[in-house]
């Protein structure tokens, strides 16, 4: 009797572990993703020498087919700070050195994540692409005048050159872009309190051939997604 009451306890025993595994797992596999983070920009050339960083908002959301495959929606917002460089030429054309300016980068992208996800620890890759809007302003409207000499921070700016000068008698105070662009990365996740939250940290890569300048930048993003 003492043998059978410590089996059908072991078993009890066993059949609780079980269930809790089970229903950890369960919440470990969610159908939707969510996510929400910081992302820290750092451009690269061209955009390196007219904005040095970068740093906004991410959010987005979608569908886990699988453990390992899903597809997320993304929204990304970037305030991109202006590089005093890239207002040196604008401030002496107009006589003015107290121009400043401000440039932001939005981004709505579909992406693919593959994952390999432990029970704490896990890794992913991510890739897609989407529509990206790049837009400049500045704090007052400018008139360009004759032979001056086309550069990058010209045309950053919204104006245009022909012939290796900038075109004369543009007035402009802000410009904006839009196109498609793709982005890829990697990012590593940790959990944290009870399934299926996680914090991650993800290095992506973004490229979208804007007009006159191309927007290309690294991400650091920090955040929590399940």
């Amino acid at each position: 009797m003492k043998h059978a009451m410590k089996a059908l306890i072991g078993i009890g025993l066993l059949a609780c572990c079980c269930n809790v595994y089970a229903q950890e797992d369960a919440d470990d596999n969610p159908r939707g993703n969510v996510n929400l983070g910081m992302p820290m920009a750092a451009p690269l050339n061209p955009m390196a020498r007219l904005s040095d960083f970068g740093l906004g908002v991410t959010t987005g959301g979608g569908y886990n087919f699988t453990r390992r495959h899903a597809i997320v929606g993304e929204f990304m917002w970037n305030d991109l700070f202006v590089d005093s460089r890239a207002l040196a030429p604008i401030r002496e054309a107009a006589q003015n050195p107290g121009i400043s300016g401000s440039s932001h980068l939005f981004a709505v992208t579909g992406n693919y994540r593959y994952e390999l996800r432990g029970t704490a620890l896990g890794l992913y890759f991510i890739g897609g692409g989407g529509m990206y809007h790049r837009t400049s302003s500045l704090s007052q409207k400018v008139t360009t005048g004759k032979s001056i000499t086309c550069t990058r921070t010209w045309e950053w700016w919204g104006f245009t050159c022909s012939s290796g000068t900038v075109n004369s008698n543009q007035t402009i105070g802000s410009s904006s872009s839009s196109t498609l662009g793709a982005n890829a990365g990697i990012g590593f996740t940790v959990r944290v309190g009870d399934a299926p939250y996680r914090v991650y940290i993800e290095s992506r890569y973004h490229y979208a051939p804007t007009k006159e300048v191309n927007t290309q930048l690294v991400e650091v993003t920090f955040g929590i997604r399940y």
